[in-house]
């Protein structure tokens, strides 16, 4: 039996079951049966074809098809013989391969290389060669002082990462990292032991130096040259020793260096361990190499506090620095550096800038809240924790979680050098029926838990537009309150009172849509994208835009025909797969004014709803009742139920072009209303549960006026709805 490289427990070989989708492969069989559907394969562009693209993996190829592609085919910027990654998705009978599409395309971005033989599965050989260059995320030979049998005395560069040092300087290093001792804090190495000149890496490197039994031994005459500079670019632990910010290591290239601050994460590759390190000035990655897939420094956990001493490298242009000593700091040390950080974070975290979009009251008067929501994601970012936006999958609710998403990623950018940061600390998530209910929480909570114990990382900040501010959603944010995953609502609705004591920042403005929300709060979170955000409030209303919004999209050069084609479009891509975030085509809808793809879309869109619209206002049952007209529509019978346009779509759009005082949708079991006066839902529910005892009859708190009830008191619960409407319409009126 062998062990996980990742998770270290046991294995049929280097990798357990459930981290496979977690490393990437190389493929040295001939035959695709000899593939392992769910893996991701590193494979070579072999062509194109109007379905797709086919991918040599080894001797094999497979067919990536267009609909499993995150972009349009004709955007893919692959060349024929690119090397990229793809996952298995099936292998037919016929022998044909199925590919799936990975958002991963660098080998860094994953967790480690494997080779799958038709042997088994073992390390790649890049990790053992001498002729290693070094340049590998997994051959990277940071060091905690120790050597190993697989370290080739020829080349320190694979021993310790060293590539300009020679023999004598790794030596010299070896003997010196056995020698220190730590003062108040609690060292920790990377076999979990305290570092003296009598542990095993004393041994290896005393071995290095031919078995030399001290330090003072191997400090011969032949290496006396070499002793003086490792002395002054790895100093002992207790040494007076100048810490460097993150920021500044950009211009610290080749020299040793000391930070000090938090493990945001750790990951085991099949070559060193990579710890995030985050300061008060940004995010650096630090690897720590024992052993080929062993995990240095094992006690070692996210959200210590941990001082490093390491060189700084530049790795595919990539600041790292590789570590030759790492120790947790308790006590006094501790705290120090924590206060610095909090300070330095509750500064960073505010806004630098608190003017709205427009002159607005309705948003002045929460501009309070729009700061404090802002600086909540700000602050997500800076500390290295991941912002999820969960929002309503309408065009509202699109467009609001596009705004957040267009200003943070470029803080996720910034403050993290990894080229992948952005799809690791940012994530958009529709909702149906902008409902947050224990299904989407279970499924919320339970990755978020995996990736702490996985990758160590910091429960999310989950931002909710459009989205969670009715009381269906409070046993969802209760779930994720027991976790301590804060929790912002951004809505053009009033916060039921549940949901408002749940949250930690809510901010709702009630005559405006969630998306003019949002992107006032984007605006406050990133000042760089203020001119991208303006036309975006004016997208998100299907009735008159206010004013101060309808100017803004004037002035960021979209008309209101575009406003109008921008505003269809993204209402039908929002339909279609709702549960993806559709990030790029979201993108190229909003931001890049395409606006050819805008109207040939927004022209689906009308013309998939004309048919509905025909279809729905030839089966309508008018009804008159004390002079108010109430159009009922079977929503069951003459709806194309799992076609555009989706009911509350189409009842909407009803509502907007009948002559009538009440549209009333009944399903089965469900009763929807749209009114152009308000409507007391609480005391319509009242009224049915009189009238039709026997129903049923519950308010689902959803968004919309609904009312669910018992199918087989349909019709009663269905007469009763249409006499309480109609009397409430002509009070109204009156």
């Amino acid at each position: 039996m062998a062990n996980c490289i990742i998770c270290g427990t046991s294995a049929d070989g280097p990798i357990c079951e459930v981290h496979q989708e977690d490393v990437a492969f190389e493929f040295e069989g001939n035959h695709p049966s000899q593939l392992t559907p769910g893996r991701f394969y590193r494979g070579r562009v072999d062509g194109y074809a109007d379905f797709g693209v086919f991918v040599d993996i080894g001797a094999v190829t497979g067919l990536l098809h267009r609909s499993k592609l995150d972009r349009r085919l004709e955007s893919l910027d692959w060349e024929v013989g690119d090397d990229v990654f793809v996952q298995v998705n099936n292998i037919r009978d016929n022998g044909d391969i199925d590919l799936g599409w990975s958002i991963r395309q660098d080998e860094a971005e994953f967790r480690g290389l494997l080779v799958d033989t038709p042997d088994g599965d073992r390390l790649a050989d890049e990790y053992y060669d001498d002729g290693d260059d070094g340049d590998d995320d997994g051959g990277q030979g940071a060091t905690t002082g120790s050597t190993t049998d697989s370290e080739p005395e020829s080349d320190p560069d694979d021993a310790g990462g060293e590539a300009d040092a020679d023999a004598n300087e790794v030596e010299s290093r070896s003997g010196e990292t056995a020698e220190r001792t730590g003062d108040e804090e609690h060292t920790a190495s990377g076999s979990g032991r305290t570092e003296t000149s009598e542990t095993s890496e004393t041994a290896g490197a005393a071995a290095a130096a031919e078995t030399t039994e001290t330090t003072e031994t191997a400090e011969t005459a032949d290496t006396a040259e070499a002793t003086e500079p490792a002395e002054t670019t790895e100093p002992d632990e207790t040494a007076d020793f100048d810490r460097v910010p993150v920021e500044e290591l950009d211009d610290r290239v080749g020299d040793v260096v000391r930070l000090e601050g938090e493990v945001v994460s750790a990951r085991q590759t099949s070559g060193p361990t990579v710890f995030e390190l985050r300061d008060e000035t940004g995010v650096v990655d630090c690897a720590a190499f024992v052993e080929a897939g062993v995990r240095a420094y094992p006690d070692v956990e996210a959200d210590d506090i941990v001082r490093i001493d390491g060189e700084v490298r530049l790795r595919r242009d990539e600041i790292q620095v590789e570590t030759e000593s790492l120790v947790v700091l308790e006590g006094k040390a501790e705290a120090s550096v924590r206060t610095r950080m909090e300070e330095a974070l509750d500064a960073r975290a505010r806004p630098d800038e608190d003017a709205l979009l427009a002159d607005d009251d309705a948003l002045s008067a929460v501009a309070d809240d729009v700061t404090d929501a802002a600086t909540a994601i700000r602050r997500a970012v800076l500390e290295s924790r991941p912002v999820v936006v969960r929002h309503d999958a309408t065009t509202d609710g699109y467009v609001a979680g596009a705004a957040i998403e267009r200003a943070v990623l470029p803080l996720v950018e910034a403050e993290h050098a990894a080229a992948d940061a952005v799809y690791h600390y940012f994530d958009r998530r529709p909702l149906e029926d902008g409902v947050y209910d224990m299904n989407d929480a279970t499924k919320d909570v339970t990755r978020m838990l995996g990736d702490r114990e996985r990758h160590d990382e910091k429960l999310p900040l989950f931002v909710f537009a459009a989205a969670a501010s009715t009381a269906a959603s409070a046993d969802g944010l209760e779930l994720l309150d027991v976790y301590g995953a804060p929790r912002v609502v951004l809505d053009g609705r009033p916060a039921d009172e549940t949901v408002a004591a749940t949250v930690d920042s809510p901010v709702t403005a009630e005559t405006r849509s969630a998306a003019t929300v949002a992107a006032n709060v984007a605006a406050a979170v990133n000042g760089d994208v203020r001119e991208d955000l303006r036309h975006l409030p004016a997208v998100s209303y299907w009735e008159e835009v206010p004013e101060p919004y309808a100017e803004l999209a004037a002035d960021a050069g979209v008309d209101t025909e575009t406003v109008r084609d921008l505003r269809e479009a993204v209402a039908l891509e929002a339909f279609y797969q709702s549960y993806e975030d559709k990030r790029e085509l979201i993108v190229d809808l909003l931001f890049e004014k395409r606006t050819g793809l805008a109207g040939q879309v927004a022209e689906q869109f009308r013309t998939k709803l004309e048919a509905e619209l025909d279809t729905a206002t030839a089966n309508l049952d008018e009804r008159t009742v004390d002079d108010a007209t109430v159009a009922v529509l079977d929503t069951g019978a003459y709806t194309h139920e799992y076609d555009f346009p989706p009911t509350r779509l189409l009842l909407d759009e009803l509502q907007r072009r009948l002559d009538a005082d009440v549209v009333i949708g009944v399903g089965t079991d469900e009763l929807r209303v749209r009114t152009t006066d308000e409507l007391d839902l609480e005391a319509l529910v009242a009224a049915l549960q009189l009238e039709a005892p026997d129903a049923g009859v519950t308010d689902p708190e959803a968004r919309e006026p609904r009312v669910e009830f018992l199918a087989g008191e349909r019709e009663a619960v269905l007469d009763a709805v249409v006499d309480a409407v109609a009397e409430r319409a002509l009070a109204a009126s009156a």
